[in-house]
């Protein structure tokens, strides 16, 4: 990931509302949530919520897709393992010590959302 691509990343998640938004997608799984639903979630209006959505799309960090009427979004996991990586790429200086806290934190919420706890 490029460093641009990255600030439009975090550009985009820094709002409590779209940052809210992709957690939201991210704890959905990759079938997403309609946007109706998402609005709902978040307490906002639905052209609020769109303005959101279209910002975290435009930033690579969302899919979207249309069934019938709805339309579902999902977060990119993809893009999202990029983001993670760039953000840890020059992690320690190369002493695993310093970030092995952080790979707890990811395998105990992997292991507590797959019912593993």
């Amino acid at each position: 990931m490029e460093s641009m691509q990255a600030i439009d990343a975090f550009s985009a998640l820094a709002s409590p509302a779209r940052l809210a938004i992709f957690r939201l997608l991210v704890k959905a799984g990759p079938e997403g949530v309609r946007s109706g639903d998402i609005a709902e979630a978040i307490a906002a209006p639905a052209n609020t919520t769109s303005s959101h959505l279209a910002v975290l799309s435009r930033a690579g960090l969302l899919t979207s897709r249309r069934d019938s009427r709805a339309i579902y979004y999902a977060a990119d996991y993809d893009r999202t393992r990029e983001l993670l990586a760039f953000l840890v790429e020059d992690c320690c200086g190369g002493r695993a010590e310093i970030c092995a806290p952080l790979a707890e934190v990811v395998q105990r919420a992997c292991c507590v959302e797959a019912g593993r706890a």
